[in-house]
This record gives structure tokens, C-alpha cells and sequence, in this order.
């Protein structure tokens, strides 16, 4: 009866069947749940965050988290949580950051949550290969990655675990080198650097994710100088 119950309640996309109550004991990001689902499971444990579990980590391994990695996994942390897609589904999201903005992150996006707002996709890195083009191209909203900056011995914030892209298609970044050559990143979103206009998703000062934020002590990549970053918040 049970089972029976929990299939009603919960639906999905693509060629997935109809789950049971183990959508949210599995948690598979991108999983489309109903507010009746949401529920009976409460709300409240849609939103948490914890220590790696072997099954995560193993995910991340070879990937986002490299052989020679110098960031401990004891200071990561998985995040689970809810959002709305750009359709209006309610869909099962996660991310790992690092331990030091994990209640940051669990406190902001539950807000976003409950004003509906639309987040398009919020699934590991390592679900596109930790390749970040792909992951922003795919307009996913992601965390830690590990990298090394260029030339530099220093970790990025990304590779910290300590900032996190927004919708990174609508929120680009944009930037323009001495010879005048301009790089957008990711590649398809040139039209989305023009930001008087108007498009969905948009990140400013006047936006609610913006607004949590910087309550929350973060810094936005969109009011550096010589750099946009307008997906990028680090802290």
C-alpha cells in the first residue's frame, strides 16, 4: 500500500518509471517531484547537508575531486535540496561545497525554493565529466571543482569549494583582454553579456539571489572591474 501510495505521489521526466518513497532515500538530482510528495517526505529534509558519503565521493573521484587533490574530503560537504526548473517542476537538486558555506548554502536556497525561484539544473559537476563548459552550457547551477589557477600555486575559490555559479548560461562570464579579444564563458552565451536586456534567470543587484547572498556575506563575480563573472558567488 505504501509503495502504491508513494508512486502516485511522486513523477518524473525523460524515460524514468514511476519511484516510490526511495526518490528522496536515493536522491537523484534532477528527479521531478509533486508539492504533494514534497509533503509527505517534509519539506524540511529536502534541505541538508552533510559529510561525503562513500557513494558521493566515489562519483567525484578521477573528476571534480583528481588524484592529488589537496583539499581534504573531510572539509567538503554534500548538499541536498529542492528547486524550481525554468517549467515550474519541483525537482530534487545537490552540490558539494565546502564545509565553511554548507549552512549558508542550505539557509539560501531553501529561500529561493519557497519564492519559486527558477534554478535549471543543480547536479554534480562530475555528472558532466567536472567539465565546466559542458556543466554551464547545460545552464547547472554547481560548486566544488578542483583546479589549479594557471600558473599559480594558489586554489580558485571552485577548487575550494568556497563559491558556487548561479544559472551560469544567463549569467556569464565576460571578459576582454588587451588586444581587445572578448571570451565568454560558457561559448553560447554571448547574448546574455547585454545586461540591459531583459531574459529570464537574470542575475543584478534587484535579484533575489543576489539579495541572499550578500546577506549571507558572499561576494558577486558581477562587480568586479576587468572581469564580469555574473553566475560567480564566493565567500
Amino acid at each position: 500500500i505504501l509503495t502504491a501510495l508513494w508512486a502516485s505521489l511522486l513523477s518524473v521526466s525523460g524515460q524514468h518509471s514511476p519511484l516510490t518513497l526511495q526518490a528522496f532515500k536515493s536522491w537523484t538530482a534532477g528527479t521531478i517531484v509533486t508539492a504533494e510528495a514534497v509533503a509527505q517526505y517534509g519539506e524540511s529534509r529536502c534541505f541538508a547537508s552533510e559529510p561525503l558519503s562513500n557513494a558521493v565521493f566515489g562519483r567525484m573521484q578521477g573528476r571534480s575531486y583528481p588524484a592529488g587533490c589537496r583539499v581534504p574530503r573531510a572539509s567538503l560537504r554534500h548538499v541536498r535540496l529542492l528547486h524550481y526548473d525554468l517549467d515550474g517542476n519541483t525537482r530534487l537538486g545537490e552540490l558539494v561545497c565546502h564545509r565553511d558555506i554548507a549552512d549558508d548554502l542550505v539557509a539560501i536556497f531553501r529561500e529561493l525554493y519557497r519564492h519559486r525561484y527558477p534554478l535549471q539544473s543543480v547536479r554534480l559537476i562530475d555528472d558532466f565529466d567536472a567539465d565546466d563548459e559542458r556543466s554551464m552550457r547545460a545552464n547547472n547551477t554547481s560548486s566544488f571543482c578542483y583546479r589549479q589557477i594557471k600558473g599559480q600555486t594558489r586554489l580558485s575559490a571552485h577548487a575550494q569549494g568556497k563559491a558556487i555559479d548561479i544559472n551560469p548560461l544567463y549569467n556569464p562570464c565576460w571578459r576582454r583582454s588587451r588586444s581587445g579579444k572578448v571570451t565568454v564563458q560558457p561559448s553560447n552565451a554571448m547574448k546574455y553579456c547585454d545586461r540591459t536586456a531583459d531574459f529570464p534567470c537574470k542575475i543584478d543587484r534587484n535579484d533575489l539571489a543576489y539579495r541572499l547572498f550578500m546577506q549571507h556575506g558572499f561576494k558577486w563575480g558581477g562587480a568586479w572591474r576587468t572581469v564580469k563573472d555574473y553566475q560567480h558567488f564566493e565567500k
